[in-house]
């Protein structure tokens, strides 16, 4: 299979062989806290998609500490602490954060509408002319558990 993006750092490698399932720009207060960005740039892509060199380098922590037995864990890389990608211990999707996993960014395609804003938020709305969702785009469809 042909290497569409790689990410990681030196000691785990991260490469995806398929264009990402979803590809949002994230305004969910669980990305804030974890990324510290205002809004994170998140793809989620088939779990079977992204290929990992050693699994064994990896430390699993929960995603969301509101919920830390939810299906979404951040890998850390043991040797030196990068953040590597998040897993569904369901095996439904891989998620990479380009500008936070080691990926080319600027190679990277860019985010197709957002997701997770409320007018809660304390800002306006986006008008970038992306789609802008309360969640996930409405067609969105969960992979099956493998």
């Amino acid at each position: 299979m042909a290497t569409h993006y790689a990410g990681g750092c030196d000691h785990v490698h991260v490469t995806a062989s398929a264009e990402p399932i979803d590809n949002h720009e994230c305004h969910c207060n669980v990305c804030k806290s974890v990324t510290g960005q205002h809004t994170t740039h998140v793809a989620f892509f088939n779990h079977g998609d992204v290929a990992v060199d050693h699994l064994e380098k990896l430390k699993r922590v929960p995603f969301n500490a509101q919920n830390p037995n939810g299906p979404l864990e951040i890998c850390l890389c043991t040797d030196c602490g990068a953040v590597i990608m998040l897993d569904d211990k369901q095996g439904r999707i891989r998620v990479a954060v380009p500008n936070v996993m080691g990926y080319d960014d600027a190679a990277f395609p860019k985010a197709s509408y957002h997701a997770f804003w409320d007018e809660t938020k304390g800002y306006p709305a986006p008008q970038d002319g992306r789609p802008v969702y309360a969640g996930l785009r409405p067609d969105f469809v969960w992979p099956p558990a493998s």
